[in-house]
């Protein structure tokens, strides 16, 4: 193990085994740390929870882009799904730089502290309207299949669209809510659901409308564009705007870029993904690309091409109705098709939800961790160890939005746009900045470098920031409702992070204390230890890992990196020794909220879930070997200690183990260096 100061020498025999115990007195004998940092998913899961905002803006974009720019809107929303593959590459670099990444981190590293409170405050925007317009939409879809059932039978629907709504959105928000309190495993696995049930809505509708474009020879819609007014914003009394191709095509994929929405929420949820981490993080993105190209982009272009432009216009919100109901068919088919096509619909906008309570969770975490904004918000929850009053926060907020916006799914479009865009911009641009100041680990990077010497020129990535912050610009001149409500929110959340780092910032100075990030866990004492308590699957090899240097855990690495391939479960354990009965606070200190927040991090870069424990005791080899038995480990993997030589800690660990499990096998590791280890099967 990797720290002998505090374990007993040689000298200590087994004669002296009857004073030795794993608690001292009537204290705990083991303290189990629980905390919603160390739960992991697949990348099916990971892929779920951003289509589930992404993809939802099938239900919506269409509506709101051809109002702006005409017929052509349906090709501008290709282009955006495509141009969503070459964004999202841009993330998927800058996870493989920070395991806890997204927009502030990066653009803190790239620009400093200023620019990066300026970003993250634009981003919260976009996460606070994200899920009002996703559930407002939702309800509107709802809404309108209940009045023409209704009114089929004759029957008035008592509540107008935009109130009935707003309710809906309201519910759907304390449902996701009380899911994300509970975790992300719980609100990941309702999101692959939703999605799971998507995708055969997808299918059915991706075919039969090829199939009605075949039978009705339906034509490609124009490539023409007809900016309106409305589109062009300060700048529709500009001559020479209408003529200038570049501005047209900024204006236009401005008014589009809304179908590119939840890729921030993939730099939070990266943290989550299970190893291979980096291998599952672009399966994931390909999985994204494929699903939102075909709902988004296909569908848009299918209901240009069917659904006549009177009906298509006034159909505002519910394209997707409409698009069914003009499908080739006996119209019994296409009326279940529709009921099919709402329900679905109010899944996935209201997944949407969940979308953004995590991304934001995740945002506002990275926030708190630098000092912005006080420990007491990162408290966990006793039972499921979550960031509860974080959660609570965003879902507060985005309930006043709901309220505020009254079901009006057009406003909510506009105004969120700008936290879209903008969020990518600063990304983008703070990426390639990174790309000549930032010297540490990358595993990839975004394709197209050309290299002249010493000095690599990022291509790829520069087209890519070129067009986001091109698009920035362009939409804060001709969006003026986005750019008005903005600039007013995002500046209020700047003046709230500023107010709040100023006050955290003089607490710690009256406390004369410096700011360090340290994971916040739920300490859960137990009486007796099982492999029960801990939740161990029994078909998997269980290793203990020994913890106490956070400078020293080589062998925590090891554990880590082998975990996926052997199918291992890794629990982590560090001894308190204590030579008489101590408090139970006492057992969980400064030190090992230390230890621990470094095992979390090494955690989450291999994407290993570990269970973390605290055993007390007067003999920290005895510990070590009782703890293994009765959790049925079948190996004990140790660090190289600086005071004790190797064979010292084998000699130390083998006594004890014979004295506790007799001869029952057991492996026994010393990992001494990348590639060099000591090992012994008893």
């Amino acid at each position: 193990m990797n720290t002998s100061d505090e374990y007993p020498s040689r000298t200590d025999k087994v004669a002296h085994s009857s004073g030795q115990s794993i608690s001292s007195g009537g204290g705990a004998k083991v303290v189990v740390l629980t905390t919603a940092m160390l739960t992991f998913i697949s990348f099916w899961h990971a892929a779920a929870v951003v289509l589930n905002d992404l993809a939802s803006t099938a239900y919506y974009i269409g509506g709101i882009a051809e109002h702006a720019i005409g017929k052509a809107a349906p090709w501008f929303i290709l282009m955006v799904m495509l141009f969503s593959g070459c964004v999202r590459a841009v993330y998927i670099e800058s996870c493989s730089m920070f395991v806890r990444g997204g927009v502030y981190r990066i653009v803190r590293e790239a620009m400093g502290h200023f620019m990066a409170k300026i970003a993250v405050s634009a981003l919260v925007f976009d996460f606070v309207l994200t899920g009002p317009i996703s559930s407002v939409s939702a309800g509107h879809y709802v809404h309108n299949l209940l009045e023409q059932a209704l009114h089929a039978l004759g029957v008035e629907f008592p509540i107008s669209a935009k109130w009935f709504a707003v309710i809906f959105a309201l519910a759907v928000t304390a449902y996701f809510y009380w899911l994300n309190i509970k975790g992300i495993e719980e609100s990941s696995d309702k999101a692959l659901k939703i999605m799971i049930v998507t995708g055969v809505m997808v299918a059915m509708l991706v075919v039969w409308s090829a199939l009605t474009i075949y039978v009705r020879r339906s034509p490609l819609p124009p490539f023409e564009l007809q900016l309106s007014d409305h589109a062009l914003g300060w700048l529709k009394d500009v001559p020479w705007v209408k003529t200038f191709s570049l501005a047209v095509f900024f204006v236009a994929f401005g008014h589009s870029l809304l179908a590119m929405s939840g890729e921030e929420t993939l730099a939070q949820v990266y943290r989550e993904i299970q190893a291979p981490k980096h291998k599952n993080l672009v399966r994931a993105s390909w999985v994204i690309f494929a699903f939102s190209f075909t709902f988004t982009g296909l569908c848009s272009l299918a209901a240009v091409m069917i659904v006549p432009d009177d009906v298509r216009k006034a159909a505002g919100e519910n394209l997707l109705n409409a698009l069914v109901m003009h499908l080739v068919g006996p119209t019994g088919l296409k009326l279940a098709m529709t009921a099919f096509v709402v329900g679905v619909g109010a899944l996935i906008l209201s997944g949407a939800v969940n979308t953004s309570i995590i991304g934001s969770n995740g945002v506002l975490n990275r926030v708190a961790e630098d000092g912005i904004l006080d420990d007491w918000f990162r408290h966990p929850h006793r039972r499921f160890g979550t960031t509860y009053r974080i959660i609570t926060l965003i879902a507060v907020l985005q309930a006043c939005v709901i309220v505020a916006s009254r079901g009006e799914v057009t406003i909510l479009g506009e105004a969120y746009a700008f936290g879209v865009v903008w969020s990518f911009a600063f990304m983008a641009l703070s990426m390639f900045i990174l790309r000549f100041k930032y010297r540490g680990e990358r595993t990839w990077k975004v394709p197209f470098n050309i290299r002249f010497g010493n000095v690599e020129l990022p291509i790829g990535l520069g087209f890519v920031t070129l067009i986001l912050v091109g698009v920035a610009i362009t939409n804060l001149l001709t969006k003026q409702l986005a750019t008005i409500s903005g600039i007013s929110f995002t500046t209020a959340f700047f003046v709230l992070f500023s107010v709040s780092e100023y006050l955290t910032n003089r607490k710690r100075a009256r406390a004369n204390l410096q700011h360090e990030h340290k994971e916040k866990f739920v300490l859960d004492r137990k009486s007796e230890l099982s492999a029960n308590i801990l939740d161990l699957e029994p078909d998997r090899t269980r290793v203990l890992v020994p913890v106490r240097d956070p400078n020293n855990l080589i062998h925590l690495k090891a554990a880590l990196e082998e975990a996926h391939e052997r199918n291992t479960e890794v629990i982590v354990i560090t001894i308190k020794v204590e030579k008489h009965e101590q408090s139970f606070q006492h057992v969980f200190t400064s030190d090992e909220e230390r230890l621990f927040t470094r095992v979390v991090e090494l955690a989450e870069k291999y994407g290993v879930s570990v269970k973390p424990l605290v055993v007390p005791s007067n003999n920290s080899w005895f510990a070590i070997a009782r703890t293994a038995y009765e959790l049925e480990a079948e190996e004990i993997l140790l660090g190289k200690s600086e005071k004790i030589p190797p064979d010292v800690q084998l000699e130390q660990i083998t006594m004890m183990w014979v004295m506790v499990a007799g001869e029952k096998p057991i492996k026994l590791r010393i990992v001494l260096g990348e590639k060099d280890e000591l090992a012994v099967q008893l």
